[in-house]
């Protein structure tokens, strides 16, 4: 598992929602300085961890670790497409939606 990745994952969602380091940790019951090393990919998080973190985050732990699963189906796209567009405003997700048409244009 390459844990830079999920590491990179976490700290993005943590500045999406504005948290620092030190609130995410106080959060999830675990030191700034042990967060930071998940962030950087240094440390391994528990699975206990995992599912607090997630739940503070307002993710699925499938949204962590998308890079790992094979999409069986569209579902798992879905999934990520409404977690990505969750607590953004209407302008936000009509430019996504739009940027998305734009890719998948006919040329």
């Amino acid at each position: 598992m390459d844990y830079k990745k999920l590491g990179k994952r976490i700290r993005e969602e943590r500045l999406r929602l504005n948290l620092t380091q030190e609130n995410l940790s106080e959060d999830i019951g675990i030191s700034t300085a042990y967060l930071g090393q998940i962030e950087r990919g240094e440390r391994s998080i528990t699975l206990d961890k995992l599912i607090v973190l997630t739940n503070r985050l307002g993710v699925t732990i499938d949204f962590l670790l998308n890079d790992y699963i094979e999409a069986a189906d569209d579902d798992l796209y879905k999934k990520i497409m409404l977690q990505l567009f969750d607590g953004r405003s209407a302008k936000e997700k009509e430019l996504a939606v739009n940027v998305v048409k734009l890719l998948f244009a006919e040329k």
